[in-house]
């Protein structure tokens, strides 16, 4: 019998084939098996272990092949603590919940997007059957937000008492993504939501400027303002984030000048604050100044140096 078995043998390794007797433990027969692709050179740079479980396959081929980096990969919540602590404990040991391919990433993209129109269904169905009830969730920039939308939410509430209403705030392009995620019904801002096909937009009102500057500043005394005379000071405005910042600084490079902006800022209060405290002179919306309210500052009307900027709903 043994004569055969070293027949057999011969005969498969001329063939190219090494035979081995396995131990009858999987588990075992996967450590020899391991260290036999080893020895024949095997030596992975990535090893990935998907349905990692609690890490014994990955502490096998670990011994066989140290200096691999390995990818473990399990979406189950009751294995993470043990992983992790794997992980933590063994250098080039990364954990990951799920693997997703780029056709993947599209379909999840999908999903989301059909989970967000199911929920908005549901929503609309609810608030049609009682349009007197239900939520309204508003986006907008924090100039629209605390100057033009106060007077419009003090009568849609008389109006709608029983409808809670929802004020997210946020930069042009932060909340034209709430509406196109479903957290947010509707948004306002000035033309960064016309740049979104998927949204559709309606022009409200049209605004301008004013340069906003301390008392007995030079710029009081010029007459009319001019581009060439505000670009001798240092300029607080609003952050590149803002679509209408491009027509301030479209309005300069018309005239061949290049302003000194110092500071930029999201909201309207901020670039009054560091107005006045003497860092420079501010380019805001006109109605972000409230003469009242901002007694120690004073405004000069800028709407004949730039295009007058459009909010959209």
């Amino acid at each position: 019998m043994s004569r055969l078995k070293e027949r057999v043998r011969a005969l498969f390794t001329t063939g190219g084939y090494s035979v081995h007797r396995w131990p009858a433990n999987r588990f075992d027969g996967m450590r020899d098996a391991l260290l036999l692709l080893r020895r024949a050179g095997y030596a992975p740079r990535v090893v990935i272990d998907c349905g990692a479980n609690r890490g014994e396959w990955t502490q096998l081929a670990r011994a066989a092949f140290p200096d691999s980096t390995f990818l473990l990969i399990e979406p189950q919540p009751a294995c993470t603590a043990k992983l992790t602590a794997l992980a933590a404990r063994l250098p080039r040991v990364v954990v990951h919940a799920v693997a997703i391919t780029e056709p993947g990433k599209a379909v999840i993209t999908i999903a989301e997007r059909i989970l967000a129109e199911a929920n908005n269904l549901r929503r609309v169905g609810e608030e049609f059957a009682n349009e007197k009830l239900g939520t309204l969730t508003i986006a907008a920039t924090h100039t629209q937000a605390r100057y033009a939308l106060p007077k419009a939410v003090a009568h849609f509430k008389k109006r709608y008492p029983g409808v809670q209403l929802r004020i997210h705030q946020g930069n042009p392009t932060q909340i034209c993504e709430q509406v196109l995620a479903g957290d947010a019904d509707l948004c306002v801002a000035t033309e960064a939501i016309a740049l979104y096909p998927e949204l559709v937009s309606l022009p409200v009102y049209q605004w301008n400027r004013c340069v906003v500057v301390p008392p007995k500043h030079p710029l009081l005394k010029v007459t009319p303002l001019t581009l060439e005379a505000l670009a001798q000071f240092p300029i607080v405005t609003y952050d590149f984030a803002f679509a209408n910042r491009s027509l301030v600084q479209k309005a300069f490079e018309t005239r061949g000048l290049s302003p000194n902006v110092v500071l930029t800022a999201l909201d309207s209060d901020v670039i009054k604050t560091y107005v006045e405290l003497g860092l420079g002179v501010g380019i805001l919306a006109k109605m972000a100044f409230d003469p009242k309210r901002d007694r120690h500052l004073r405004a000069i009307d800028a709407s004949h140096l730039f295009e007058s900027s459009t909010t959209r709903l």
